[in-house]
């Protein structure tokens, strides 16, 4: 029987999830012309990791599958100076998704891109690429990173002219249900978006804080999960966005209230073992993955930058909110920066805490995994693991079992990052010079503005 057809007489697809992994571009073409596709989004990431696309029509198929279309790259926050401007974007066919929803001008096909410059040659402000780098040198290593990302995010109403307001769409609290939890149907929408795309959603639920919610989706290798949260965030939004409400993710938009944050699991694989899982070791955790907690330990301060990238992220890294502010690990405390969960066998991993949804997923695997992977070289061995409450220890304490703290503020994260050789080498020199530049002048210009506080606590003082 053929497919059923929609209301404008297109194949139905709701409900159908497309796997066109290992498709060729003639494959690809085939599927557009059979499912009636109009046009065909070519999506990449910027270097700050907010999602960008170049939309193409029917006529234009052949040629972005190709990898021939270009773009404007001085125009993309980190990319290029005016005078080198020119880019190509290079699809990569793995990723061709049908997104399910269509606009009045049509149904419309996904491709992540990968940059590259006009003679063939890889770009070094690519993220996407920076990340595949990364992934090589772990290979040549013989490990797969393995990676599953918790991005939390909040839901806000929009006031009559469409602007984003601070009335958040609930006052629902940890695992809420309906009444009090009014987002259930939003998160649902997402959820069945999601799967349309072909990701296998674990759990919906409410978070901590009012108007906050998690959607989990199961883990996988690096690349794929790096690609599936830029595909995550635009989906949460655009929905969102749909039923006329505003998704964020940013960090802290509620003062007093928990901060989103993206708990990144992680673990290696040697072929189809887990490299983490040792049955004879104290705590079951192997060498390898000793080490591998060791370098994100002794690099943290140095990628926090990277994966805390907004002036706001440093909100959020405070006491009392349950987000880390030291450097220490735990098997089951959740105040310090990395826990390790009580799985074992092949879900032995690590979680590191720190990370926030407004990161770019492609560079906070790179310097996470750069980092593990520099604890493996140097055989690092982490100190004993703290299962004290740290937010209730004395300084004299901290001192004694060798914790330090995270960055304050972004000025001390650029600062950091800057000195980090082994997470600048991983980005490269124009990511890190990219990134710098523009984050300088974010702290510049919030460190000249005038804030609300500062007019409550000082102006009729003094």
């Amino acid at each position: 029987m053929p497919p059923k057809s929609d209301a404008a007489g297109k194949p139905a697809l709701r409900g159908r999830v497309i796997d066109t992994r290992g498709a060729g571009k003639a494959e690809i073409l085939k599927l557009c012309k059979d499912t009636q596709v109009d046009f065909l989004r070519l999506q990449f990431s910027d270097v700050t990791g907010v999602n960008k696309n170049v939309e193409v029509p029917q006529s234009q198929f052949e040629k972005a599958l190709s990898g021939e279309v270009m773009f404007d790259g001085s125009s993309i926050e980190g990319f290029v100076r005016i005078e080198e401007s020119d880019m190509l974007l290079k699809p990569d066919l793995d990723t061709f998704k049908i997104l399910p929803y269509e606009d009045e001008g049509g149904r419309v096909g996904r491709l992540i891109c990968d940059i590259y410059l006009p003679d063939e040659t890889p770009f070094p402000g690519c993220p996407r690429l920076t990340l595949k780098k990364q992934i090589d040198r772990a290979r040549k290593m013989g490990y797969q990173m393995m990676a599953g990302c918790e991005a939390e995010f909040f839901i806000f109403h929009l006031d009559e002219d469409g602007e984003p307001t601070l009335q958040t769409h609930d006052t629902g609290g940890y695992f809420d249900l309906a009444p009090v939890d009014k987002a259930e149907p939003i998160r649902r929408l997402i959820i069945d978006d999601l799967v349309h795309l072909g990701f296998e959603v674990e759990a919906g639920h409410h978070e901590v804080a009012v108007g906050q919610h998690e959607v989990d989706f199961k883990y996988a290798d690096a690349m794929e999960t790096a690609d599936n949260i830029a595909t995550f965030r635009f989906i949460v939004r655009n929905v969102a966005y749909r039923n006329g409400f505003l998704a964020t993710f940013m960090p802290k938009p509620i003062f007093g209230q928990n901060g989103s944050g993206m708990h990144t699991h992680q673990s290696l694989f040697k072929g189809s073992k887990n490299a983490f899982y040792d049955e004879k070791a104290e705590w079951q955790i192997s060498k390898v993955g000793l080490s591998y907690i060791a370098g994100l330990l002794d690099h943290a301060r140095g990628f926090c930058a990277i994966t805390n990238p907004l002036v706001n992220s440093y909100k959020r890294l405070v006491p009392g909110y349950e987000a880390p502010t030291n450097v220490a690990w735990s098997m089951r405390n959740r105040s310090p920066l990395i826990r390790i969960p009580d799985r074992r066998g092949q879900g032995t991993r690590c979680e590191l805490r720190m990370p926030d949804p407004s990161t770019n997923s492609y560079l906070a695997l790179t310097v996470m995994l750069a980092a593990g992977l520099d604890g493996i070289e140097r055989k690092l061995t982490p100190p004993d693991p703290v299962n004290k409450n740290i937010f209730t220890m004395s300084d004299r304490e901290k001192r004694r079992h060798k914790i330090t703290e995270l960055p304050r503020d972004m000025h001390e994260a650029l600062d950091t990052l800057e000195k980090d050789t082994v997470v600048n080498d991983a980005l490269g020199s124009h990511i890190v010079e990219r990134f710098v530049e523009a984050k300088r002048q974010e702290w510049m210009q919030y460190s000249a503005q005038v804030h609300q506080w500062e007019l409550e606590r000082y102006l009729g003082k003094y």
